[in-house]
């Protein structure tokens, strides 16, 4: 996570001395409910999912000199629950548990978007990203909470919309993931807030998005 942040910073950096234009993004739009689970035995297991709901957020973009290329640093947070059945092993295997856990997730992202305008109007797009999540778990059962920061992907497609030289609306689909390794994720469980589940569920997210997009040349 060292290396990202670095990442982000040069990016920063780089982007304000060699972009032609800047533009902020603000995102707003709602994310589906995901599926997860992770089993590691017959007694230490949990399953169920992540709800869908309200996303929020915003980005710095650095479009490239003489290109349709641009890069961006993108903040989104999502507060959302996730009712989950499970299991927190033991040597008697212990009980099977459900509860709805509070979740909060703050992706930090650092995209690439190629353009394609097809007119002084409408402006497609489609790109790749790649971060960090930082989520946030509590267990309203105990009060338990417990952390993550995983790494993180996503694809995006859409298309800006200008309705005046400097104001545009942005509207797009997206697919974002949290890739949670073996030996740590997000835990869900009785112990802090979550049990010892060694292995892994990967979270996907897909989202449709819109937003205002202003953009301000150098």
């Amino acid at each position: 996570m060292k290396k990202i942040t670095m990442l982000f910073a040069l990016v920063l950096i780089a982007g304000a001395a060699y972009s032609q234009e800047v533009r902020v993004n603000t995102y707003a739009g709602y994310v589906f409910d995901d599926k997860v689970d992770s089993y590691y035995s017959s007694s230490s297991y949990y399953e169920g999912k992540i709800l869908g709901g309200f996303r929020w957020g915003a980005g710095i973009e650095y479009q490239l000199p003489n290109t349709t290329k641009a890069f961006e640093l993108q903040y989104l947070r999502q507060d959302t629950s996730a009712p989950i059945v499970y299991q927190d092993g033991g040597i008697l295997g212990g009980q099977i548990q459900n509860t709805e856990f509070d979740l909060a997730a703050n992706w930090i992202m650092l995209n690439g978007t190629n353009y394609f305008p097809v007119s002084e109007v409408a402006e497609p797009f489609f790109g790749f990203g790649i971060g960090m999540v930082i989520s946030d778990i509590t267990n309203p059962d105990n009060g338990n909470n417990d952390g993550a920061t995983k790494f993180a992907w996503a694809l995006r497609g859409g298309s800006n919309f200008w309705l005046a030289e400097k104001v545009g609306i942005r509207i797009q689909a997206s697919l974002m993931s949290a890739v949670q390794g073996a030996g740590g994720g997000l835990y869900f469980g009785t112990g802090g807030a979550g049990a010892g589940v060694s292995t892994y569920s990967t979270i996907y997210q897909f989202a449709f998005d819109g937003g205002l997009v202003f953009r301000f040349p150098q």
